[in-house]
């Protein structure tokens, strides 16, 4: 996987707080911060709430435009020089274990970092100790994944 080899631009900078603003306010406009509604679309047997797949869905529509019509055509963006794909293409332990911890969280809490961290930003306290464990656990990856 290619590193950034570079300082990013104030520009770079700029978009990047904007794109993740807009983010964190979809997250919240759609009631993603909210893990009971999360648990809710998790609950099949019980008060199960489809939302969260139109959420899903409005969010890969998004990804796709963007993906066919701006990353397909151009050899290179617009405030990089080049883009950083990723290069592994392969269902491997490593992806099977990472999205394993990930769905595990996410059906015991009702939440994923993003969420979380729209959470602890807007000062609702009740994520704290989520976020910890999820910068703990990073780390924890980054550090198994020299070995």
């Amino acid at each position: 996987m290619s590193q950034h080899p570079q300082t990013p631009y104030p520009l770079q900078t700029l978009v990047a707080f904007i794109s993740g603003g807009l983010f964190g306010l979809g997250l919240i406009v759609a009631q993603m911060v909210d893990a009971n509604k999360v648990l809710n679309f998790l609950d099949f047997f019980g008060h199960w709430d489809p939302s969260l797949v139109l959420v899903m869905a409005a969010g890969l529509s998004v990804f796709s435009l963007g993906y066919v019509f701006g990353v397909k055509p151009k050899s290179k963006p617009l405030l990089d020089n080049q883009f950083f794909l990723p290069t592994k293409n392969r269902i491997d332990k490593n992806l099977l274990t990472g999205a394993s911890f990930f769905g595990l969280g996410w059906g015991l809490v009702g939440i994923c970092p993003g969420p979380a961290i729209v959470n602890v930003v807007t000062l609702n306290g009740q994520f704290i100790g989520f976020v910890i464990a999820m910068f703990f656990g990073m780390f924890a990856a980054k550090r198994l994944g020299r070995a």
